[in-house]
């Protein structure tokens, strides 16, 4: 049942006779990703993504979920405000659903925004299970009231398939791909997006990569983005490009004011190639796809802020909670293991949250990796990005020397760059224990993961 602090939730299990709202089956599906390239992997419903989830806000919902697969399996749905019974990860307390197990959850989704789910288990050096599979899927909770100003939307989502492990230079072994999919399927082997001249097409994008960070550009387009992992943006800006870490989604609005038929895709050529691209088609054109290389890779995530004011200042009222990033190197042909504060997951801890208290995590990257860092259960506002660290200082009193401040976006997930350190800022208003990781699958498989606990 849902904790009494989360009693404003339906109970979380609920054994009854109704109808559920959605189904979903975990099971063993073989995936054509094109004519040369056939996978076999574990998905929902026996497509990749799974099936689209569309919710109303505030509106409960039922969700009956089956595992037909031989192994212990849970449903994370990301980027909800969710009790941790129901929330979808093991260390805050999710029950498994066993192999051959049906259960039915029941929750009221909320924030409105896209959201995704995607399952929450541990891979470590078998690539073919947890996020390296099949096992994601798309999640919109509609608002309250919608206005609806565009004229179609779709839902694209970015994966890298065939993973297998390489030494990299300093002779860790690392996860690299053999073929990459938009909507699981690689460029030419699945539909075009067919849009008409004049539209405005909404594009909700989600890089549900186990590992990678994808670029991606629309060759004779560009992009008004609205949105970041759900949420509007303060300041909506037309961009080139868009960058998405694992787990980041980014919503856009492209007026189709260029008729033909274009290549959106993979901002990298060898990435690109390896098929993560679509055809955009305007009706009545016709000829091949065409693509526009651009000439540098172009993203910032304070296009999207608003400028800080003096009475924005509450420092006095925040605590701040240092997070020190750092690799430990197990050998060669081994993957590296991921410390926090110097411990790796379980024994990784920080003072329990209050209640009502604004807090700051300061991510503080000693490693020489970028680290998409997410947390479960509430949304974080960007305060500061890619701040050089102070040489030979290797502390939670470690001093940016420069630091590009950031305002009025919110997250759930943030890409921290190698070398630097970044914060972000939450109030700790959804009690119950918290997750919070890097969504790299090897590095949270390896240690990079903290649970926090309400006082």
């Amino acid at each position: 049942m849902a904790s009494a602090a989360a009693s404003c939730y339906l109970p979380a299990f609920l054994q009854d006779s109704s109808a559920p709202d959605y189904k979903l089956a975990i099971g063993t599906v073989d995936l054509d990703l094109s004519s040369k390239h056939r996978i076999r992997t574990t998905a929902y419903n026996g497509r990749v993504p799974g099936p689209l989830l569309r919710f109303r806000e505030g509106r409960s919902v039922t969700i009956e979920v089956t595992n037909k697969t031989q192994r212990p399996e849970v449903v994370h749905w990301h980027g909800l405000f969710l009790p941790p019974e129901v929330d979808g990860s093991a260390e805050e307390g999710t029950p498994f659903v066993a192999p051959d197990e049906t259960i039915r959850i029941s929750f009221i989704p909320r924030p409105a925004g896209f959201r995704w789910y995607h399952t929450h288990t541990m891979a470590k050096n078998d690539l073919t299970r947890s996020q390296y599979s099949g096992q994601h899927g798309f999640l919109m909770i509609e608002p309250r009231n919608n206005p609806g100003r565009y004229d179609q939307e779709f839902f694209l989502g970015l994966h890298d398939w065939g993973g297998h492990l390489l030494a990299s230079n300093d002779g860790a072994m690392n996860p690299v791909y053999d073929v990459t999919t938009i909507n699981g399927k690689v460029m030419g082997y699945g539909d075009p997006l067919r849009v008409k001249q004049g539209d405005r097409v909404l594009l909700h994008i989600l890089n549900s990569s186990p590992t990678e960070v994808h670029w991606i550009a629309l060759a004779g387009h560009t992009f008004q983005v609205v949105a970041l992992d759900g949420n509007p943006v303060s300041t909506a800006a037309s961009v080139p490009m868009l960058r998405l870490a694992p787990a980041e989604r980014v919503c856009a609005v492209v007026e189709m004011n260029n008729p033909g038929i274009w290549v959106l895709g993979e901002v990298r050529e060898h990435v690109q190639a390896s098929g993560m691209a679509i055809a955009v088609e305007y009706a009545g054109q016709g000829g091949s796809p065409k693509w526009q290389q651009p000439g540098k890779l172009i993203w910032a995530y304070d296009s999207f802020s608003t400028p800080a004011t003096n009475a924005e200042s509450r420092a006095a009222d925040i605590i701040n909670i240092p997070l020190v990033l750092e690799s430990r190197f197990r050998g060669h042909g081994s993957m590296e293991e991921w410390t926090i504060n110097g411990k790796m997951y379980p024994q990784t801890a920080v003072a329990p949250l209050k209640r009502g208290q604004r807090y700051r995590l300061q991510f503080i990257n000693h490693s020489q990796d970028d680290h998409p860092m997410h947390l479960h259960r509430h949304s974080f506002e960007l305060r500061t990005l890619d701040a050089p660290l102070n040489s030979g200082k290797k502390s939670g009193k470690n001093q940016a020397t420069q630091a590009k401040s950031v305002r009025g976006i919110r997250k759930d997930v943030v890409l921290v760059s190698a070398q630097t350190q970044a914060e972000v800022e939450f109030t700790a208003d959804n009690p119950g224990n918290t997750l919070l990781h890097c969504h790299q699958q090897n590095h949270m498989d390896l240690g990079l993961m903290v649970l926090l606990r309400y006082a």
